[in-house]
């Protein structure tokens, strides 16, 4: 606990300076200082109640409402908080004059409140426009030992869906769904995170998301928050009934879990096996997986994809021969880019530096990260747009 209280107290002490500055501004102004120093209180005074009872209310209990409140209140506060640095940090650059002797820059507090209003207006656009949007992208790829009967074989991927963010309302994942469907892919893959935190939170959507169909089939692997690590459970015995309510559903919903195991598909006279492991990652995560009890013949020229949710086992035990294997293509999700990506740029880079796209290695072996559907701790994409996948497999040059 020592750490969030360490974090919070430091985010308190940076916000009180931010409404301090804009308070000494507000009342040094020309045009009703009185007023506007008031309604700046009542909002700053509103806004710090938001975020104390966020802070107060338990995480790992309670229902998907109750997280779902948690996630806008600390959203609806970071909103105005960061909008308000924006134009503290324009003002500040705006007094540099002084230091010589001449009259601030008052330009860039004009400039200030715009970019505040920019980001303020940007970020709930996300929040209420942008994480609805689906964005649908083509990849076409070579995979290592693919045979020409794969050839313009199609794959979707889809990842992180989080169906506890949506508590009842299946609209957006029926259309989802529609829209996928319309794609008539041959095998549609799910690389993990169907839920926040209980495996309930799938049960209202189990028959929109049974319409998924592929003509080889639908498969999924778990994720990191698939396990209900983040909850706090009565028992183990709560916690194993809660993982055997998640495998009973996506029996319902027709879609193969691939946990350690392997599928042969086949087209025209060529096979290639689609490898899927639980999740396997970077710390604090647990590992659940394990490629060896997935595919145990290693490297046996067989072309292979593999399902993993998380890029850093790729970077970590399949990139440059790390383990002896010839995996061509993994298939990730996870990192979500952060849900922020503008001009190509996400902050997700500085812990996953392959948090999105495609990346090859040495070698030729190829990792796509997709940047996921739903969202978890900000109800925001700022860019970052929900992706749909898809693949059309293209042998390699040997073939």
């Amino acid at each position: 606990m020592r750490i969030p209280l360490i974090l919070l107290t430091v985010v308190i002490i940076v916000c009180l300076s931010l409404d301090l500055f804009i308070w000494c501004r507000v009342r040094s102004g020309k045009s009703r200082p009185k007023l506007y120093s008031r309604a700046h209180v009542v909002i700053a005074a509103v806004s710090y109640l938001v975020l104390a009872v966020a802070v107060a209310m338990p995480r790992r209990g309670g229902d998907e409402a109750d997280l779902a409140a948690i996630m806008w209140m600390l959203f609806s506060f970071a909103s105005i908080y960061l909008a308000k640095a924006v134009y503290v940090i324009c003002a500040l650059i705006g007094t540099v004059p002084r230091l010589w002797g001449r009259g601030r820059w008052r330009w860039l507090d004009v400039m200030g409140c715009v970019l505040a209003f920019i980001l303020f207006g940007g970020m709930w656009w996300g929040a209420l426009v942008n994480r609805f949007r689906i964005d649908v992208r083509e990849v076409d790829t070579q995979v290592s030992g693919l045979g020409n009967g794969f050839d313009g074989y199609r794959i979707v991927q889809i990842s992180d869906l989080h169906t506890g963010t949506y508590g009842n309302d299946t609209t957006y994942l029926s259309r989802l769904v529609d829209r996928i469907n319309e794609i008539d892919a041959d095998v549609v893959v799910f690389t993990g995170d169907i839920v926040n935190r209980r495996s309930d939170e799938l049960a209202p959507h189990v028959s929109v998301l049974s319409r998924l169909t592929a003509r080889d089939g639908v498969f999924a692997i778990l994720g990191n928050h698939d396990y209900g690590d983040y909850y706090n459970w009565p028992s183990p015995e709560a916690k194993e009934e809660n993982m055997q309510i998640l495998y009973r559903m996506f029996d319902d919903m027709g879609w193969t879990l691939l946990n350690n195991s392997t599928v042969m598909l086949h087209s025209r006279g060529d096979s290639l096996a689609l490898i899927g492991v639980e999740n396997i990652g970077d710390p604090p995560f647990p590992v659940y997986g394990s490629l060896d009890k997935a595919y145990p013949a290693g490297a046996d020229g067989i072309a292979k994809i593999l399902l993993s949710h998380n890029p850093a086992h790729w970077t970590s035990d399949i990139a440059d021969g790390r383990t002896p294997n010839d995996i061509g293509l993994t298939l990730a999700g996870h990192t979500h880019a952060m849900q922020i990506e503008l001009l190509g740029l996400s902050p997700a880079v500085f812990r996953y530096p392959k948090w999105g796209g495609m990346y090859t290695d040495s070698d030729g072996r190829r990792l796509y990260v997709n940047i996921g559907i739903g969202t978890v701790g900000m109800p925001m994409r700022f860019g970052a747009t929900p992706e749909v996948t898809v693949f059309t497999l293209r042998p390699d040059a040997q073939h």
